[in-house]
């Protein structure tokens, strides 16, 4: 992976023709060292939030030694790169093929569910050659929990109603050598009220179990930072956390576990992209929401944008809205996205904060090119929750080489 020190000096060598991704191990590493050092439990990346391997190897390298994975292609794809760590399937609704296949191939041990059926799927798929009851299952109960504080609610989706849970949760105790419990405040928790409310109702549904517990997990939802989304600082999500569930883990002795995917890895991506043609205040650029801007379309997300490699703009800023470069009229980003009044065709944007759930969610509509081009650079990103203002980089060409 080829590096610079900052997207102006990456566009002035590449003149890119396509999307270009920008990645700053920096920004990872030092997201992943502050929940590493302040978090008191296991804390399992979601590898859907950004499984490029350079990422996954630079979280690895970090100290993250558990993931949560969703389908059995990424069950393969981080059991490939690090046969020690621990796999935990969190999806709860799968397929009998790959309960089967992530418990006996992979060695997966640990799997969510919020249903009866989804039990006897797992056990049933998870049966010893000699028809015995697997005895090792680590099972985790997941419960519908209110997303009042999120962007992104789950809820309707996924988890056992509360009045139904503790029946579940006799259920798996009886059925798996390991129980928990875990829960989705939704993406993007804007609040840590959301997590002490989530643990004051996952208390109730243990107590009216009567039963022991292994682990609480709290899931995930920690949120990164976007303009106009501004949350409160990481640690208090953390004191939160740590104040509501203090008397369970105590009383229980089990593990407090925890599910960050955005938090960990959206600082340390963005896109370049070029701007293609202007009309008024839109701007038709070479990536939207069929590529690396879903969420700047659907969800309506807003990124904070740059104007890169132009020495002269504009001191005045103006609003502009995105068309991607599909033939869709779904791929607009209506922002606004804030630009020097003064940009024009040929210019190059960088996009921030796209480390999360940036490629992951890019397809080849119209037969567009995916960005695939990475590389790194030695810049701060344009946001930042874990890093003061970022400060401006010589133009000096690097090698990089992501940690292996």
């Amino acid at each position: 992976m080829r590096s610079y020190n900052s997207p102006d000096t990456a566009v002035k060598y590449l003149q890119p023709e396509q999307p270009v991704i920008l990645y700053r191990p920096h920004a990872l590493k030092r997201a992943t060292e502050f929940f590493m050092s302040r978090f008191r439990g296991k804390i399992l990346y979601a590898v859907k939030t950004n499984p490029d391997e350079h990422v996954l190897r630079d979280l690895y390298a970090a100290g993250v030694r558990y993931f949560d994975v969703a389908s059995l292609h990424e069950v393969g794809l981080v059991h490939g790169l690090f046969p020690e760590a621990e796999l935990y399937f969190m999806h709860p609704v799968k397929s009998r093929n790959a309960i089967r296949e992530a418990y006996f191939t992979y060695g997966v041990r640990h799997f969510s569910l919020d249903s009866h059926d989804e039990l006897e799927k797992i056990v049933a798929e998870t049966k010893q050659p000699d028809g015995r009851n697997a005895d090792d299952l680590a099972l985790h109960v997941r419960l519908a929990i209110p997303n009042t504080y999120a962007e992104l609610a789950l809820t309707e989706k996924f988890g056992i109603a509360l009045e139904q849970a503790p029946a579940l949760l006799k259920a798996v105790r009886a059925a798996a050598a390991h129980a928990g419990v875990c829960f989705h405040v939704g993406s993007q928790c804007m609040h840590p009220d959301a997590y002490k409310l989530a643990i004051k109702l996952a208390k109730q549904v243990i107590k009216q179990a009567a039963v022991k517990i292994d682990s609480f997990d709290v899931g995930g939802g920690f949120p990164s930072i976007y303009p106009g989304m501004t949350p409160p600082a990481m640690g208090d999500f953390f004191r939160a956390i740590h104040d509501a569930t203090r008397d369970l883990v105590k009383q229980h002795r089990c593990e407090l576990l925890c599910e960050p995917g955005r938090a960990l890895v959206a600082e340390s991506g963005a896109v370049v992209v070029r701007v293609e043609a202007r009309k008024g205040n839109h701007l038709y650029i070479n990536d939207g929401t069929y590529g690396s801007l879903f969420d700047a379309g659907t969800p309506r997300f807003l990124f904070p944008c740059r104007l890169v490699s132009r020495k002269e703009s504009s001191d005045e800023l103006a609003g502009f809205s995105f068309f991607g470069p599909t033939c869709d009229s779904l791929d607009t980003m209506k922002g606004p996205f804030f630009l020097p009044a003064d940009i024009k065709e040929g210019d190059y944007i960088e996009v921030g904060q796209l480390g999360a759930y940036g490629r992951t969610m890019a397809t080849r509509f119209n037969g567009f090119s995916l960005a695939s081009r990475v590389v790194a650079v030695k810049d701060e990103p344009l946001m930042s929750l874990y890093s003061p203002q970022p400060a401006l980089a010589e133009p000096l060409e690097i090698a990089y080489q992501a940690t292996a």
